[in-house]
């Protein structure tokens, strides 16, 4: 799952709350502590919370109860067409028109 994808399971509005720590999306939905989404003001479902949490000395055995529903992945992004060679092709052949309008 991309983090864009992780978004949209922000527990508000009857959605599923997931968070991701250390690369893993959990599923908190079932949480007391996360009620539409947000862990008593501090943080918010939807969220990769690895940063925030290295500090906190329970987490692991804390988010480890939760159901592990997938991986957190990076998008793949889309190809693209690379524009400077598509600029190279229009010139070489504009050059061959022009030339063949000179020789004529």
């Amino acid at each position: 799952m991309t983090i864009e994808e992780l978004q949209q399971h922000d527990g508000r509005d009857g959605r599923k709350a997931y968070v991701a720590v250390n690369g893993k999306i959990y599923d908190v939905s079932t949480s007391p502590l996360w009620q539409e989404g947000d862990h008593q003001d501090a943080h918010q479902a939807g969220s990769d919370l690895t940063e925030e949490l290295k500090a906190a000395p329970h987490v692991r055995s804390v988010i480890e109860r939760f159901p592990v529903v997938g991986d957190l992945t990076e998008a793949v992004p889309a190809p693209t067409t690379s524009i400077p060679w598509l600029w190279l092709a229009a010139g070489v052949v504009l050059a061959v028109v022009v030339a063949i309008f000179l020789t004529r």
